[in-house]
């Protein structure tokens, strides 16, 4: 099939790849533009993955006050130059992502940084809900999986819907910075300030 410039460029508009990557995808694709966008995803979280290995050691913190100024945050955006730190997308992702913070007071980065303590007692707490709710306690063991995840996207800034796109995480929001900025992004830390409050 002939790939067109017009399908190329609709394909860019629609993914902001690059002219050759969009391209290949076409081609792979045989010119099925939902599927080269399939393609191109699955591309670039591959590439993601490759990428997180890598070391992210520059950056910016960015802060974030929400109007009527009771509430801020400062969030700390790794990349691994600070050529990609001054791009206006990645200034625009950081501010993202304190907007998140303020918007949705995350407790922890990721998972791995709920304490052991604090995971252990929400599970006992979940479990004697679903006891109380009746269940067998084989059922409850299940359920209680169940909603630790929900716990997760609660308290965990990467797994917390995006709050201007909540079809898509905040870690899905960072990998899409991650293939089209071509390095490794990572949050590093957070503050959350709100007025009269101690968190």
């Amino acid at each position: 099939m002939n790939i067109t410039a017009k399908m190329v460029s609709e394909l860019r508009a629609r993914t902001s790849a690059g002219i050759m990557d969009c391209k290949q995808a076409l081609i792979k694709s045989n010119g099925d533009l939902e599927a080269a966008i399939q393609y191109l995803r699955e591309k670039g979280l591959k590439a993601t993955e490759l990428k997180s290995a890598r070391t992210a050691s520059e950056g910016l913190i960015v802060s974030y006050i929400h109007p009527g100024n009771r509430i801020g945050s400062l969030v700390e955006l790794n990349c691994e130059t600070d050529f990609v730190a001054r791009t206006e997308q990645f200034q625009k992702l950081a501010k993202d992502i304190a907007m998140q913070v303020a918007a949705s007071k995350p407790k922890y980065v990721s998972k791995a940084d709920v304490p052991e303590s604090a995971l252990e007692s929400e599970k006992v707490i979940l479990r004697k809900q679903a006891l109380d709710e009746g269940k067998p306690e084989h059922i409850a063991d299940k359920i209680v999986e169940g909603r630790i995840s929900k716990f997760y996207s609660e308290v965990c800034l990467l797994e917390q819907p995006y709050i201007r796109d909540t079809d898509k995480s905040v870690r899905q929001l960072i990998q899409e910075g991650v293939a089209q900025l071509g390095e490794n992004i990572v949050v590093g830390r957070f503050t959350l300030y709100v007025l009269a409050q101690s968190e």
